[in-house]
């Protein structure tokens, strides 16, 4: 998990979405998510408020660096399979294990351990749904392309997402020995792959 310092002195000057996602969270254990403002992120982090509209379009979104990365991860290792004869049931679990790679057993996201300081906010479900909606389309789209049925590539795509939301979940809940989320994540959307017909995915 990244871990929120408990001073802001010594910071950089310059912003980052990083240092802007670590003051949110200092703030989010102190005030709860509810009760911190982005006029308060800003000051935390030693910027302004329109310094952190340049990264964020809003307080909820804050959440989703790691997220947002690994997206990009997934819709670059899709685009590197290297054969498009291979079965797209294979390409698909490439990168979906290479989108998740980085994160370690000390790299649990914020948001999967400390869900009980956000509550119920409308905004942070609606950002987590539209990233989840995206990376359902490359999924889809990839399989799409490699002849698979619209609707069944769209059902498939979306089922393994909810995989690795699960895996996630497991994950961030087995402690310090949890490891890499890379095993968790193989072993949940197998349960997905395997069962599919090679001629769907």
């Amino acid at each position: 998990m990244t871990s929120p310092r408990s001073s802001a002195r010594g910071r950089p000057p310059a912003a980052s979405r990083e240092l802007l996602q670590e003051s949110a969270f200092e703030l989010f254990i102190e005030n709860g998510y509810t009760g911190t403002t982005v006029d308060q992120i800003a000051t935390r982090a030693g910027v302004s408020r329109n310094t952190f509209f340049n990264y964020f379009d809003a307080k909820g979104e804050v959440f989703w660096v790691e997220l947002d990365a690994a997206t990009e991860r997934l819709k670059t290792a899709l685009a590197d399979q290297p054969s498009p004869h291979a079965p797209a049931t294979e390409a698909i679990r490439t990168a979906m294990l290479a989108a998740v790679a980085p994160f370690e057993s000390h790299h649990v996201p914020f948001i999967l351990t400390q869900y009980d300081l956000i509550g119920s906010a409308a905004e942070v479900q609606a950002s987590a749904m539209s990233r989840f909606a995206t990376q359902a389309r490359l999924l889809s789209g990839y399989a799409q392309q490699h002849g698979v049925d619209s609707a069944v590539a769209r059902a498939h795509a979306y089922s393994l997402i909810a995989c690795v939301v699960a895996a996630a979940q497991e994950w961030a809940q087995s402690g310090p020995q949890r490891g890499r989320l890379e095993p968790y994540v193989h072993r949940a959307i197998d349960t997905v792959l395997v069962a599919s017909p090679s001629s769907s995915v």
